[in-house]
């Protein structure tokens, strides 16, 4: 794990890397076949596959499918931790020191708890998470890379300058690598880069608004895609079963991947 910690720092220190995110060791497994460098987990990709919504499965739960997933390849595997799963800074810790056990080589803390009518935590509250997930990393002694995500754009507060403001604070409070997800002009994209330049920003793509070149050229060092695959594979789920179900026809089942590919790269 040391190896595959210091190598996913050094993913982070030159160049631009995408970092895909399975939900289950099998997708896992198929992502680093064909070459990618590290994976993330995703939060929504994993509630889905126990039939909930996204941040429906426990702090328990998690870990037991972070674990599965770091396990399962022999690249660095960075953990959607989701706001901790905790409030207080205190809790967030404790809960980030349990995260280091499971194998990961990082993991991404949120500032919202996802309260519609107040879905971002005070800043100072913010704050002192960053500070206290970057303490029990410390503590630890896993040197595990710790991101910090504001999420304004994903939860209705979509303001730039309040972002940018969290994030340079999440920065100072020791946070390695910066991420709003839900950005998708790359001017403000940009804006974020210079702002917290010379720590890694991540930036989420869900669609084609920007290709791997365009966000290198602003300086991204890593780009991840959240639940996008997951849904991509249920899109291909849902309309072969919808095909079965409306017309009784299985011309969709004919587009899967060969059940003998699938068996070969799993060995």
């Amino acid at each position: 794990m040391v190896e595959r910690t210091r190598t996913f720092h050094e993913l982070h220190r030159s160049g631009c890397f995408v970092i895909p995110n399975p939900w289950d060791a099998g997708s896992a497994r198929l992502l680093a076949h064909l070459g990618f460098q590290a994976l993330a987990t995703t939060s929504s990709g994993i509630a889905w596959s126990e039939g909930r919504r996204d941040h429906g499965v426990s702090l328990a739960e998690a870990l037991t499918h972070i674990r599965a997933i770091a396990g399962s390849v022999n690249v660095p595997v960075t953990a959607d931790f989701e706001g901790g799963f905790a409030i207080e800074p205190t809790a967030v810790a404790a809960n980030v020191a349990d995260a280091t056990t499971t194998g990961i080589s990082g993991l991404s803390i949120e500032d919202s708890d996802r309260d519609a009518s107040n879905p971002l935590f005070d800043f100072t509250l913010a704050v002192e998470r960053i500070q206290a997930a970057r303490h029990a990393i410390d503590e630890t002694k896993t040197g595990i890379l710790l991101t910090a995500r504001s999420e304004g754009f994903i939860v209705g507060r979509p303001n730039l300058g309040e972002t940018i403001r969290r994030l340079v604070a999440y920065a100072e409070a020791g946070a390695d690598c910066l991420f709003a997800p839900g950005l998708s002009s790359l001017q403000d994209i940009g804006a974020v880069v210079r702002a917290v330049s010379p720590k890694p920003v991540n930036v989420l793509v869900g669609s084609g608004f920007a290709t791997v070149a365009e966000l290198a050229d602003l300086g991204v060092r890593r780009i991840s895609v959240g639940g996008a695959l997951a849904r991509a594979a249920w899109g291909g789920f849902l309309a072969a079963a919808a095909e079965i179900a409306e017309r009784g026809t299985f011309a969709g089942l004919g587009r899967a991947v060969p059940f003998a590919e699938i068996n070969r790269i799993l060995g």
